[in-house]
């Protein structure tokens, strides 16, 4: 993971979120044992990093099958809400949030590829 090194998260960082993390118990029946939760969230910030497809995570983080049903079960599981409010109560506790002054940036285009008013849509 050494060309990787620079995405993985600050240790003080995985130190506040893995409490955040639901622990995977190993099944009595065998099977597969859980991945290493900092390995898929390291590779889970990646993705969101770097923007690139799923199937295109480097598999020194973990197979990009495994991270990818991880993020569903954590999204699931409400993982990253709880990461949201974290940091929300923290930003809060440091520098103040004003929830007077919020907005919202937000942008509605036609889509180039869409079909016109009464006329059939277009096929790729």
């Amino acid at each position: 993971m050494a060309s990787f090194s620079r995405y993985r998260m600050p240790d003080v960082l995985w130190d506040r979120m893995k409490s955040v993390i639901p622990v995977r118990k190993i099944s009595s029946r065998g099977g597969r044992p859980p991945s290493n939760p900092r390995r898929i969230a390291d590779g889970i910030f990646y993705k969101m990093r770097t923007g690139c497809q799923w199937n295109a995570i480097p598999r020194s983080f973990a197979p990009s099958s495994t991270i990818h049903d991880y993020y569903q079960k954590w999204v699931a599981q409400g993982v990253f809400e709880k990461l949201w409010e974290i940091a929300l109560d923290e930003y809060h506790d440091l520098k103040g949030i004003s929830w007077k002054h919020q907005s919202l940036d937000v942008a509605i285009v036609k889509s180039p590829l869409g079909g016109k008013k009464n006329r059939p849509q277009s096929y790729r």
